[in-house]
């Protein structure tokens, strides 16, 4: 979570309490003049409204909305599911969606991409060339997030090498 704060710019005030609930572990952030603020997309949420990065949220009512609906699906679909299908499911499922996308919104880099590339990375890690190869609109995704200033250096940069097996001798 400490990851997620330094990406949007903002530090958990010192103040500022952080903690987890319940079976599921659902983070709170304890505000020093506010209510608590639970679950991840809520605290996510008011870190990039606290470091005036507002725009990560979505430019247009429509990306607003959009950047909500993948935010939902990173935490109703991908978090907790650890089985091979699931999860090669949901990562045939975001290929399509990216078909025709740079970011989940479009064009547009979001929160919507950051917590999601990190909820999908330890299940890319894992994945062989072939599989990378057969996910290619996430691999392409991920490397624009990777590469994103601050997004990079959190986690272990996924490779993917796409070799040519012959070569054309004209």
């Amino acid at each position: 979570q400490a990851a997620h704060a330094e990406i949007l710019g903002s530090r958990i005030h010192k103040g500022n309490k952080h903690s987890a609930h319940g079976e599921r572990q659902i983070p709170v952030l304890q505000a020093n003049n506010g209510p608590s603020l639970p679950g991840l997309t809520t605290i996510a949420a008011h870190l990039v409204k606290q470091a005036n990065k507002e725009h990560l949220l979505g430019s247009t009512a429509e990306e607003k909305a959009i950047v909500q609906q993948w935010l939902e699906y990173k935490v109703t679909q991908v978090d907790g599911h650890f089985s091979k299908d699931d999860i090669h499911t949901l990562l045939k499922d975001l290929n399509s969606y990216l078909e025709d996308k740079v970011y989940l919104t479009g064009y547009n880099f979001t929160l919507a991409d950051i917590l999601l590339y990190y909820g999908l990375h330890c299940f890319r890690v894992d994945l062989t060339v072939q599989e990378k190869e057969e996910y290619l609109n996430v691999s392409r995704w991920s490397c624009h997030i990777e590469h994103y200033p601050g997004i990079g250096r959190h986690l272990s940069i996924v490779v993917f090498i796409k070799n040519r097996l012959c070569t054309n001798s004209h």
